[in-house]
């Protein structure tokens, strides 16, 4: 095979995840060229990319790139990836997971102050949402930008924490102290990094399948089924983590009102079946207790 083209986006967290899908294919055999791609404003857009209207806010560029031929394979944080997909393309390998969880960075001013009192900077609606279960009347501030720009702000005074991927912080090696906060349930595929390539080529399909780590497969596999299910296309407050205890898998799953003062959480262990859907029937099992209603009122909230 001709070099593989592995298109990033261009922060250096993308940079990071593209050198380690580079290093694996180099392992086998492969040679590879790294193609970051920054924005597709002028790119002449010549395939018809989401069906039903469904688009990826951080893959969007990358899709284009992909079925543009531009480049071989994308590779993404899967969490950031819609379960629904653009027409043509397919997830062909995940990497090993290695930190799932959410973390607490504070300000250096307030590292004596009780969680319950901290100002927290976070856009994500299912970590504002969770926080909130636990800590009724805390205030939120938007905070936007990779991790550095984040923690900039957080140093300007925008708030007195934030909260990141252990993931990110990880692979950027930072040197800065955190906290675990055992009661914000990830997000779905929180942790992976995943490897999108176009259907039609077969071959670098099963290249593909030659570094993907089967047992996180199955994994996401689970986590993302549950998404799709409870979320029709709408972005809501769920989290989930599928792990391998032994020979069976513990799910624990979450969905949230916008406010968090309703859940409803399921935390079940199964035996590994490639015939069953678990993570659709336990989404069944979550819309069957309330969440259906929940669901509704959310879309109605944020207007989708």
């Amino acid at each position: 095979m001709t070099t593989i083209k592995i298109g990033t986006r261009n922060s250096p967290l993308a940079l990071w995840q593209a050198n380690e899908v580079a290093v694996k294919l180099q392992a086998i055999g492969h040679t590879t060229e790294i193609v970051p791609i920054v924005s597709s404003g002028d790119k002449n857009l010549t395939q018809p990319l989401y069906a039903m209207g469904i688009t990826g806010v951080f893959t969007k560029d990358l899709d284009i790139a992909l079925l543009n031929k531009d480049i071989d394979i994308a590779v993404h944080s899967l969490k950031d990836v819609p379960t629904q997909l653009p027409t043509g393309t397919q997830i062909s390998a995940v990497l090993e997971r290695d930190f799932p969880q959410d973390v607490l960075v504070r300000k250096s001013d307030a590292k004596d102050k009780e969680l319950k009192d901290l100002k927290i900077a976070t856009s994500s609606l299912r970590r504002r949402a969770f926080w909130s279960h636990t800590f009724h009347n805390t205030e939120f501030a938007d905070i936007r930008g990779n991790v550095q720009t984040r923690l900039k702000k957080l140093e300007d005074g925008v708030a007195d924490a934030t909260l990141f991927s252990l993931a990110g912080l990880k692979r950027m090696e930072l040197d800065i102290d955190f906290e675990e906060v055992d009661f914000l349930l990830q997000a779905p595929s929180q942790g992976v990094v995943c490897i999108a390539n176009r259907t039609e080529d077969i071959d670098l399909t099963g290249v593909l399948k030659q570094i993907n780590h089967d047992a996180t497969q199955k994994c996401i596999h689970i986590e993302r089924e549950f998404l799709r299910t409870l979320e029709g296309g709408c972005t809501a407050p769920i989290g989930a983590h599928a792990e391998f205890i032994g020979d069976n898998i513990r799910f624990q799953g979450r969905l949230c009102s916008l406010d968090g003062k309703d859940c409803i959480n399921v935390d079940e262990t199964i035996d590994w079946n490639p015939e069953q859907n678990f993570g659709a029937e336990i989404a069944q099992q979550v819309l069957e207790r309330g969440g259906k209603d929940m669901m509704l009122l959310i879309k109605s909230q944020i207007k989708l």
